[in-house]
């Protein structure tokens, strides 16, 4: 009896020792990023353009099968002012009545126009292929060629605020994190956890001074100069990335241009997906980034997820449930503590990325199971996981082999 004591309290002793010198160092890997955080550059605001930034921004808009929610995407483009010179939707033969909806949009605003991309040429991502099309087709007098996704929702003021701050501040490609609109009760559980995945890889939007393999990008709103594009031939460098927006910036960051990623939640609104399903299945095929990033950091930020971010809650309980029967000893505690820091952390960073979400009266009550994320964390990062393993066949409409 007495030996086998021993040998329960030599092994809770082991795994405890192991996971204050995995977990701990873990833990000042995240501290270091989640730091940078206090320092960052407050959100964007909307603002009125300049007389000089007449004409200076091409957008552009890749649709594939777009027509139950461009509406508000081609409604908040209409609301920019006279910075934009023309807003340029590249329709990959859209079958549900896209083409027409951007047509009639036309009807009342010139600046639109409507062009079809295409047939994929091998090697070719639909997105990037659309978004290169349109950076072909653009005008060579626009200094600024701005990617909008078709499922977001731009706000009054964001082509002359980021015209503005890229000026301003010297960036020579600036994408924003937008406010996100979730309506279905498993959105509002699943989706924080997602993201939460990668605050904990990545800086926080608004961290200046990223080193060019930890740059961050998001193409639903992404400004680049024409000169940039120039010289990365396009969006070729990102032909065949399921995350385009992360891979070109990173080339273009190791290739010297000034790369800022900023909290745009005042000036961008999106939708991403319809369900937890839908945003599991997408969404979770392309957060790993693993196109855009070095397999060895792949694995180390995914061995950082699972000790900071999946397993805190489990081993807390757990090593509490030793602790309380009778196993005190000094590494067990310290384990403990450790565990509750991140526990404590993780549920403080609810109310830091909380504004990045859209409420409304319908959303009041299902936004409750927010605060419960948390408790998503172990399937998110399970998510992230699979994700790597895993090359995309099928990407929002088309399907892609790997042969």
């Amino acid at each position: 009896m007495e030996s086998s004591i021993l040998l329960n309290d030599t092994v809770i002793g082991v795994i405890s020792l192991s996971t204050l010198l995995f977990q701990g160092t873990a833990t000042l890997i995240l501290l270091s990023r989640l730091l940078k955080g206090a320092m960052r550059r407050p959100p964007l605001k909307p603002q009125l353009p300049d007389p000089e930034m007449l004409g200076k921004v091409s957008v552009v808009v890749p649709t594939l099968n777009e027509a139950e929610r461009i509406t508000p995407c081609l409604q908040g483009l209409g609301q920019q002012s006279y910075e934009v010179r023309e807003i340029i939707v590249v329709d990959s033969h859209s079958q549900d009545g896209t083409q027409e909806l951007v047509k009639t949009a036309r009807l009342h605003d010139p600046r639109f126009r409507l062009i079809t991309d295409g047939p994929l040429p091998s090697g070719w991502v639909g997105r990037p292929w659309a978004l290169h099309n349109g950076f072909l087709h653009s005008s060579p007098r626009s200094e600024w060629v701005l990617g909008i996704d078709a499922d977001t929702q731009p706000q009054r003021g964001l082509v002359a605020s980021l015209v503005k701050v890229a000026e301003e501040e010297g960036y020579d490609i600036v994408s924003l994190s937008p406010q996100f609109i979730l309506k279905d009760a498993g959105e509002w559980w699943l989706q924080p956890a997602l993201l939460m995945t990668l605050l904990y890889r990545f800086d926080s939007a608004g961290v200046r001074e990223q080193s060019p393999d930890r740059v961050m990008a998001n193409g639903q709103c992404f400004l680049s100069r024409r000169s940039v594009l120039d010289a990365l031939e396009g969006y070729s460098c990102a032909a065949s990335s399921f995350c385009d927006d992360v891979t070109l910036a990173r080339d273009a960051a190791k290739q010297g241009f000034k790369v800022g990623f900023l909290d745009g939640k005042n000036l961008i609104r999106v939708r991403m997906y319809e369900g937890v399903k839908e945003t599991w299945n997408e969404w979770g095929r392309s957060l790993d980034l693993k196109d855009a990033t070095s397999p060895p950091q792949v694995w180390g930020d995914l061995i950082l997820l699972l000790l900071t971010q999946a397993l805190p809650l489990f081993l807390l309980i757990v090593f509490v449930s030793f602790w309380l029967a009778g196993n005190h000893f000094l590494s067990l505690e310290l384990a403990i503590a450790l565990n509750l820091i991140l526990v404590i952390i993780r549920f403080a960073l609810l109310f830091a990325v909380f504004p990045s979400y859209y409420k409304d009266k319908s959303s009041l009550v299902k936004s409750l199971l927010f605060w419960l994320s948390p408790f998503a964390d172990p399937l998110a990062v399970l998510r992230i996981f699979l994700s790597s393993l895993q090359t995309p066949k099928q990407w929002r409409g088309r399907t892609y082999s790997h042969e």
